[in-house]
């Protein structure tokens, strides 16, 4: 998967192509980053991005020209999203990672930054993306969330592909507990039903825990996950 970034701040994703699991998804060619600065598209002395609000108001807003600038020189491959980081999005969800990651060979994610942006740049998005109800200084965190969750999703970069199946939000219920050695620690006791070696009540047990810890944790999910029982 080719991923393309629009921002003002592209080292801030450095890091993302040089560690962990992810790291070595970039360097063995799973997935590859591009990361676009709209200042290099502006056309003035300045390298301005950003001007005062129709209107008045406080703070500055994203110009479009460097910014659709920017966009337009993206090479475009394949079946391709275009993702717009904004509060007003639709809040990320597990299932929207797996249908990127699913359905698409390009994403392009598309940073704000400032006040805000030109109401016009939305018009570059197929989709508005937003981490939950809260605001921050720009779109790279976001995006870099993004990153991470698509690309762990990408076949081989994951070892064990049997662990996403079984993971948080995947099913829509929160993930069973988890256990190692040792046996015992400090007065806790693994449950016995894990060393018991029979598969079908472990299986059993894991489905009991997802269900008692999503009903008890995330009412939300519950509601949503009986009903589509």
């Amino acid at each position: 998967m080719r991923i393309d970034v629009l921002s003002l701040v592209p080292e801030a994703f450095a890091p993302l192509t040089e560690l962990g699991v992810i790291g070595r998804a970039f360097s063995s060619g799973i997935a590859s980053l591009y990361c676009h600065n709209p200042r290099d598209y502006t056309t003035d002395r300045y390298r301005k991005v950003d001007d005062e609000p129709y209107g008045g108001g406080a703070g500055m807003v994203l110009k479009p020209e460097p910014v659709f600038a920017a966009y337009e020189a993206i090479p475009k491959q394949g079946s391709c999203r275009s993702l717009l980081m904004t509060p007003q999005g639709i809040p990320l969800q597990q299932q929207k990672l797996q249908e990127w990651a699913d359905n698409y060979q390009q994403l392009i994610l598309i940073c704000g930054h400032y006040e805000g942006f030109d109401e016009r740049i939305r018009g570059l998005a197929d989709e508005e993306v937003s981490l939950g109800d809260f605001i921050l200084t720009g779109g790279e965190l976001p995006a870099m969330t993004i990153i991470n969750g698509v690309v762990r999703l990408l076949p081989g970069t994951v070892g064990s592909a049997e662990s996403l199946i079984e993971e948080s939000h995947s099913a829509g219920l929160l993930e069973h507990p988890h256990y190692t050695r040792p046996a015992e620690f400090q007065g806790q006791q693994v449950p016995e039903v894990l060393r018991s070696g029979d598969h079908g009540a472990i299986a059993r047990w894991r489905i009991e825990q997802q269900q008692q810890r999503t009903r008890e944790r995330r009412p939300d999910l519950w509601a949503k996950w009986q009903a589509q029982q």
